[in-house]
């Protein structure tokens, strides 16, 4: 066999087996589904039917968002973890690198249409390029600007570059476990105090929902709880492995306790989910259901772990394209549909817009993301500073 066809046949072998191993657990899978598909039905509320089209599951479903950062946190931060223990050690170079393969590609097509075609962006108001390109965007954002459901995307990625270089000078300067998690303590405390601070000030001016969402919601220093949990549960599984262990023997359990934690929070959201009360301690209780959840999921013999629902792993895998483009892709084409005598509320139109949300998710992943991961796992293929002695794979 010739050279070159050898290796693409190698690499094509590999990237399947990678797939494989990132798959296999099905119920982070589900985890992954539920929250696209939470966040698709609000956006469809929020921007295309302005109606109670889903009830209170499409009023609630901007928690999908939460459940998208619990999920980032515990797969990151388990990445981290596993790769300072491992015997190929950590490189920060890889880490960066693998995570600016993985995010950037589907985001600047996504970002230059928003420039380039202005039927994409409608009527809202383009921030600076510059703010879009460094991921700041999230900052004071100004509710109604183009491309504002990316505030979560640059909240993710700053929690990209922050936390390996902070587990490195934990390391550098003789950090202990004990001192990690008062961190994390303190770092869940501040950001009760945050918020708290943030709504006093908030209470006293007009347009409370527009500084609400401008200076808490949209803020890195108020919404970092659920990413918090995660890195905890990562935290938890590589440095105390007997606690783990107990944990995920009783997955059923960590599962039940995790429904009612999240049932508590969005009752209490959808009954007043801009009081000062649920603002400040909403979200660390939303974090602390999502983490239980996420625990069940990787429990062996836990009914999470082994829930198989149709398509949830082909959502899971187009999660972050169906993300950046179902919001703009619906908005135009509900207009035209209404055009064509069918309302936001119609069932064709609801049937459509929903599958031209996947259609063109899976589009963007099949075009731009799959090649882009192809590139990583040929150049960049682990965390480890040692490629020689791979990390162990994450779970």
């Amino acid at each position: 066999m010739p050279k070159g066809r050898g290796m693409i046949r190698n690499f094509i072998t590999r990237t399947a087996s990678m797939s494989t191993i990132s798959t296999r657990i099905h119920g982070l899978d589900t985890l992954r589904a539920l929250a696209v598909t939470l966040v698709v039905l609000h956006h469809y509320v929020l921007f295309v039917s302005d109606a109670p089209t889903f009830g209170w599951v499409g009023e609630v479903g901007w928690v999908g968002v939460d459940l998208f950062f619990a999920l980032s946190g515990y797969l990151i931060g388990n990445q981290i973890f596993a790769s300072l223990k491992s015997p190929g050690g950590f490189s920060l170079k890889h880490f960066y690198a693998r995570r600016l393969l993985r995010t950037l590609p589907n985001y600047w097509v996504v970002l230059a249409l928003y420039f380039l075609w202005p039927a994409f962006r409608g009527d809202a108001p383009l921030l600076p390029l510059w703010e879009y390109a460094t991921f700041i965007q999230n900052f004071a954002l100004e509710p109604g600007s183009a491309f504002s459901h990316s505030w979560s995307l640059a909240i993710e990625e700053q929690f990209y570059m922050l936390l390996p270089a902070v587990a490195l000078l934990g390391i550098l300067f003789g950090g202990s476990l004990r001192l990690a998690w008062t961190g994390i303590a303190l770092a869940f405390i501040a950001g009760m105090l945050i918020r708290a601070e943030l709504w006093q000030e908030m209470a006293g001016q007009n347009y409370k929902l527009y500084f609400y969402f401008k200076y808490i919601y949209y803020s890195s220093l108020c919404r970092y709880d659920e990413l918090l949990a995660g890195v905890a549960l990562a935290l938890l599984r590589n440095h105390h492995a007997g606690l783990w262990a107990r944990l995920t023997r009783h997955g059923n359990l960590m599962g039940v306790l995790g429904l009612l934690s999240c049932g508590v929070a969005f009752w209490f959201f959808l009954d007043d989910r801009y009081g000062f009360g649920i603002t400040v301690f909403g979200f660390p209780l939303m974090a602390l259901g999502f983490s239980l959840l996420i625990v069940a999921a990787v429990s062996e013999h836990s009914l999470l772990r082994g829930l198989r629902v149709p398509g949830a792993g082909a959502l899971a895998l187009w999660s972050y394209a169906i993300y950046l483009l179902h919001k703009p892709v619906c908005v135009m084409a509900a207009k035209w549909l209404k055009g064509q005598g069918y309302g936001a509320e119609h069932p064709l139109t609801i049937t459509a817009l929903l599958i031209l949300s996947v259609l063109s998710g899976w589009l963007l992943y099949k075009l731009v993301e799959t090649p882009f991961m192809l590139l990583r796992e040929r150049y960049v293929p682990s965390n480890a500073a040692r490629p020689g002695m791979l990390s162990p794979a994450p779970r």
